[in-house]
């Protein structure tokens, strides 16, 4: 397949995407006769200088397809691309049990996938329920404020990403992001996630697809026991030979922990068992919330309202001193959504469906917190987000409503929120406070610095009527579970701490591809069991 780049469409072309499927061909000097199939492969908007335009990647594939080496660099523009695949090495030496696959979150769901593939018929403990349930459990939170602790935003199939965008972008670049964009396809995700620019699933189109990845393990003999929780490790000889859970013992050789930013309680199991848990950067702040076809003005300008233009998207980051603020996790037309997960704590985060038809747009607006902060102790750091939890719970008045302000507001600290054409979205209901005083002074002042200069970069952004509502608390995990260059835990052989829980990844598609990583880490050691 060629992949001709860059081919610039104005918004008002008739028929854009023919006409960049034509400008490819005149490209590569070829007839129409000659083309198997033609596509979009990539799309994406430059919305620089206040006139959009359209940027087209077209895959293109030959009838003679070992044609296409001979085309590849034909201009600076072409370049040749292959399936992505996953084939990892598997040790001839028997694994020795089944493997174990803690969480089925992005990273244990494409872990156990991998490994189900590979005929290990993993066992996959999951402390929250089946999707289903765990949907019913999150709408029963939503309308009453009672809270099930294993059943909510953060826990239960499919982990915090299921009640996000469904965002796909990532940063790291390894060739496996492609074959987890493969899988989701494959699995029912819309098909535009494999040429968007910024792809998204929605959390209405991503419950499908985890369920059918859930499904097609368990057809290949993998097992997921649903309520399950890991309480601990059994260990023999200075390697693990099995886990402890509240669903009774299990023997295996290998764990892959993948149990996502928010178990603490594992968290405190893990420095109980003596195991080398250290600090990592993280963030907190709030929800900022504006109207969606404001966003759009400042980024599309005259344009905005396009039909062929996608519901505008930002991220803006900001250095102050050795803090770093940023926007995270934005979602377009979305809302905001009561997050917590431990009882009296109430914290935020953003989430949207696959048609963003929403009136707001929504993004964390965040302060980077690291090891310095909290004397390089775990413990501190995960009592200092429990902490701030706890505070925006009595500062909304108890029942997970939470604590909110006007933009214009917070920047002088006077604590009110008078509404006009935003209008709040989080369900649980939102109290006037000043949220700087939730958050330690020089955090506050930081952010407040930080949303100045946002204003330079995206027109409107402190915008009278935009709202703040917090607080954001688990933007990633607060501490790591050191690994080696094998991916096992550098204290204890057997066990492949993974994904964003463990500190190594961030989003659905990286904790995807880490947990694939893990699972061929493993493969590497000991094959199937007959």
């Amino acid at each position: 397949m060629l992949l001709i780049r860059g081919l610039r469409v104005g918004l008002n072309v008739p028929q854009p995407e023919q006409q960049a499927k034509a400008m490819a061909l005149k490209t590569l000097r070829l007839p129409e006769s000659q083309v198997a199939s033609a596509g979009v492969a990539k799309l994406s908007v430059d919305a620089r200088h206040g006139k959009p335009v359209l940027v087209y990647t077209i895959a293109i594939t030959l009838k003679n397809e070992g044609a296409e080496p001979a085309l590849a660099g034909a201009a600076p523009c072409v370049a040749i691309s292959k399936q992505v695949e996953f084939r990892p090495e598997i040790a001839k030496t028997p694994l020795g049990g089944r493997p174990v696959v803690c969480g089925l979150g992005p990273a244990g769901l494409f872990a156990a996938l991998a490994l189900a593939r590979a005929g290990y018929r993993p066992i996959v403990l999951e402390r929250g329920p089946a999707l289903e349930e765990r949907v019913k459990a999150v709408e029963h939170f939503s309308a009453t404020g009672q809270l099930n602790p294993n059943a909510n935003i953060q826990f239960g199939e499919g982990g915090a990403g299921t009640f996000s965008d469904g965002k796909l972008t990532t940063r790291i670049n390894d060739e496996l992001c492609g074959f987890v964009t493969q899988t989701l396809l494959r699995h029912g995700a819309p098909a535009e996630i494999a040429y968007r620019q910024k792809p998204h699933v929605g959390t209405d189109l991503l419950r499908g697809v985890i369920q059918s990845i859930r499904g097609e393990i368990q057809q290949l003999g993998g097992e997921v026991r649903f309520n399950t929780r890991l309480t601990g490790l059994i260990r023999e000889n200075g390697k693990l030979c099995g886990v402890q859970t509240t669903g009774g013992d299990i023997a295996t050789p290998a764990l892959i922990l993948a149990v996502g930013h928010s178990a603490r309680d594992t968290f405190e199991m893990l420095q109980e068992e003596g195991l080398p848990l250290v600090c990592k950067p993280f963030s907190v702040g709030f929800r900022a919330e504006h109207l969606q076809t404001e966003i759009e003005k400042s980024l599309y300008h005259q344009a905005a309202g396009h039909p062929a233009l996608p519901r505008g998207e930002y991220q803006l980051s900001q250095h102050v001193g050795e803090r770093c603020v940023y926007t995270f996790c934005m979602c377009p037309g979305g809302q905001v959504v009561a997050s917590a997960s431990e009882e009296g704590g109430a914290l935020t985060n953003g989430m949207s469906y696959h048609a963003r038809a929403g009136k707001n747009a929504n993004a964390a607006v965040v302060v980077s917190v690291d090891g310095r902060d909290f004397d390089q102790d775990p413990a501190k750091a995960i009592a200092f987000q429990r902490q701030l939890e706890w505070a925006a719970y009595a500062a909304g008045g108890g029942g997970y409503a939470a604590p909110a302000e006007t933009v214009q507001s917070f920047l002088q600290g006077k604590g009110r929120l008078d509404l006009n054409r935003v209008e709040p979205t989080y369900d649980r209901g939102v109290r006037a406070y000043d949220l700087g005083s939730l958050l330690p002074e020089e955090l506050a002042g930081t952010l407040r610095t930080g949303l100045s200069a946002f204003e330079r970069k995206l027109r409107g952004y402190t915008a009278a009527d935009a709202v703040l509502t917090g607080l954001e608390t688990r933007t990633s995990s607060p501490v790591r579970l050191e690994r080696g260059e094998n991916l096992q835990c550098t204290a204890l052989p057997g066990l492949y701490p993974c994904g964003e829980g463990a500190g190594y990844a961030g989003g659905i598609v990286s904790a995807a591809v880490d947990g694939l990583r893990c699972a061929r880490a493993l493969m590497a050691t000991g094959g199937p069991q007959e």
